[in-house]
Order: structure tokens, then sequence, then C-alpha cells
């Protein structure tokens, strides 16, 4: 009996040897699936560039110890976390490539203000960045028209400038990557006015009124609408950046309407009174008041929609709305799978992080840039979701 129960003692161990080594080998295929599928979508980002010489680090040679500063717009959104992941494997990449190692390894220093429209904050991380005197800058910017007298100190300094997402006026910038915003909007447009069945009212949600991504998203959808949709009427444009003026006009209003407060008390105590205590959702909520028949809502950005959401699903007649924006975060696709959205304009943030850190390094090395680097865009709704192609530029 002894021997016997030594024997099934022994099976059992094997037993359980052999499944442990099953469950393991079933673990680390399944990673390895799961990693390759990744490593697939990345790769359908990248392909999705043009020119498709930006979707690859082949021929690029930089110093050792080189730094690459990356400035974005805003930290933790799924738009910009995408955007720093996309610009930290192009330095990963560039590092085998080059074989570089510990203290040899070009660095990517990426850096962003807490809100999208902080201007002064993007410029004091711009002032930051240049003492590193990094071999190149990437700079997504809040205004066009800010940071000249630091794109004047990185020239005097040899370090050349790529715009990316949102471009800026100066002239001497190298390589602009980003989306093509004009196209992106216009076919928002359409999808929106085909949802609507072309006819009523359209509310704009724009996430700024400095940047050359709103405003490309603006215009593109404002001409889209007049050239072609003569049944649809925007009736109010809305940037999230002028939040104070619009506090200020809605408290006018509203001691205007008390009687019982003089001209004098109006214009001054009054009116900042009633303004500081105003939040974005009640201008939004304000907005829709002021136009009861609009049904059709166009977002510009996560958290331009954000915002919107915020206020629309308080309405009983939320259904009613038809919503297009832009951005696929994980949240936004949440929204569009349980019928909040009509459809996204997905932009490729991978692609575009990736192709911004190509562009500095072939800046720092003194070779020429494409003018433009489009990184595209995907019209996404809650049927094609599922699509692998669709799934392929998620992020």
């Amino acid at each position: 009996m002894k021997a016997g129960k030594r024997i099934l003692a022994g099976a059992l161990c094997l037993m359980m040897v052999l499944g442990g080594c099953t469950s393991e080998s079933a673990n680390h295929k399944k990673g390895s699936v799961e990693n390759n599928k990744k490593e697939d979508s990345n790769q359908s980002k990248l392909d999705a560039l043009q020119p498709h010489a930006y979707g690859n680090v082949q021929g690029l040679s930089l110093e050792p110890g080189a730094i690459i500063s990356i400035i974005g717009r805003q930290e933790k959104t799924a738009y910009w976390t995408a955007v720093k992941e996309g610009a930290q494997a192009a330095v990963d990449a560039i590092n085998e490539n080059l074989g570089y190692k510990g203290n040899d390894k070009v660095t990517l220093n990426y850096s962003a203000p807490e809100t999208e429209n902080d201007v002064d904050g993007q410029v004091n991380i711009l002032d930051e960045e240049l003492d590193r005197y990094p071999v190149a800058v990437g700079i997504a910017l809040a205004d066009a028209s800010a940071s000249q007298v630091q794109f004047d100190m990185a020239a005097d300094n040899g370090i050349p400038v790529v715009a990316f997402d949102s471009g800026t006026d100066y002239k001497d910038v190298v390589c602009m990557v980003d989306t093509n915003n004009i196209e992106a909007a216009a076919t928002a447009a359409a999808k929106l006015c085909d949802a609507i069945s072309d006819s009523g009212e359209i509310l704009m949600f724009v996430h700024d009124s400095s940047s050359t991504s709103a405003k490309g998203r603006e215009e593109g959808f404002v001409k889209a609408i007049a050239d072609e949709h003569s049944g649809v009427t925007i009736a109010n444009i809305y940037h999230l950046d002028e939040l104070d003026a619009m506090k200020r006009q809605v408290a006018s209003e509203m001691a205007q309407e008390n009687t019982e407060v003089s001209e004098e008390d109006e214009d001054a105590d009054v009116i900042s009174e009633i303004a500081s205590g105003l939040t974005e959702a009640d201008i939004i909520q304000y907005i829709f008041e002021q136009h009861p028949e609009a049904r059709g809502i166009y977002t510009t950005s996560e958290s331009a929609a954000k915002a919107v959401l915020n206020v629309v699903d308080a309405f009983e007649n939320k259904e009613e709305y038809k919503i297009v924006g832009f951005d696929g975060g994980e949240e936004q696709l949440e929204r569009l799978e349980d019928g909040r959205f009509t459809g996204l304009i997905v932009q490729n943030p991978y692609g575009i992080g990736y192709a911004t850190v190509v562009a500095c390094a072939r800046a720092a090395m003194g070779e020429g840039n494409e003018a433009i680097v489009d990184a595209g865009f995907t019209w996404v709704t809650a049927k094609n979701l599922d699509d692998e192609a669709i799934q392929n530029m998620m992020y």
C-alpha cells in the first residue's frame, strides 16, 4: 500500500508540474498574441503617415546622450498619452538601431501643462526645455502666436523646432506634423448634417480660439456647411477659452433681468459677483437655452466633448441630440457605443508622436524635412468600431 501511495503521489506531482507548464505555456502564448496585436496596431498607425518615411527611424544617427524635447498641450488625456507613447517608441527604436545603452541613450523629455489652454504654462515649459539644450524641440502650441521669443532663442542656439498637432505663425519651424483638420472637419460636417436630415440648427463647441488645430476644425466645418448644406444653420460657436467673457455676458443679462439692480451696480460689483459663481456647465446650459431648436452638436476635442456631455446627459430629451466629435479615447468610445455620439473623427496621435521625433532627429542631423506630415484620420461609428482596420487605429 505504501508503494502504491508513493506512486499515486508521484503521479499527482507530475500532473501538477505538467499542468503548471501547460498553464504557463498558455499564458505565454496569450501574452504573445496580445503583444503581437499591439505591435500590429502600432504599425498600422505608422503606415497611415504620409510620407511613409516618417514611420521608421532608418538612417537616423544622433550623438550619444542627445536629448529630444517634446511639449504637448495637456497631461493625462488619452490623446496626449498616445502622442507620448508614439514619441517614446521612436526614441526607443533609434537607440536600438544605434546600439546605444546606458548614458549613451538618446533621451526623450516629454512634458505638458495640466490643462489644454494654459498658454503661459506651456511657454514656461519651453523655457525650461531650451535650458537643457536639446538637439531639437517638438511642440504642439496652445496659441499659434505665442513663443516667438523662445523660438528666436532656439534658432540662435542651433535648436530646430518642429510643430505638431497645433502649429505656429513662426516662419522658421522646420516641419508640421498634423491631422488634415480642414478635411476632417468637412467629413464631420457631412456626417452630422446627414444625422439631422440636412435641416435645422447646429451648435459648435471648439476647444480654443487661438490654436491652428481649433481654427482648422472650425473653419473647415463652417465652410462645408455653407458650401454644401443650405438647410443647416450654425446657431452658435463657443470657444472653451472664452469662458470668462461668457461668464460676464451671462451675468450681465441676469443682472438686467433683476429690476432691483441699478445700472451703476449692474456694471460693477453685482456682475462680478454673479460671474464668479458661474461654471462652465452653467455657460453651456445657457447656450442650449438660447437655442432650444438646435439638435446637432459638433465638438472639436476630447475636452470639448466632455464639457458638453456633462450638460446634455441631464436633459430629458438627450436622445434627440446628434453629436459628432474629434478624438477616440476610452471614454469617448464608451459614449459612442452607448449611443451618445453619432460618430467620431479619430486621429492618429501615436503616429503624430512618432513622426515628430523622426522630424526632430532629421532636423538635428541637418537633413531636410517635408513641410507637412499628414498623420491621417478615421471616421468611427458604433457599427464599424469592431472592424479590425478601425481597431488598429484606436488608442
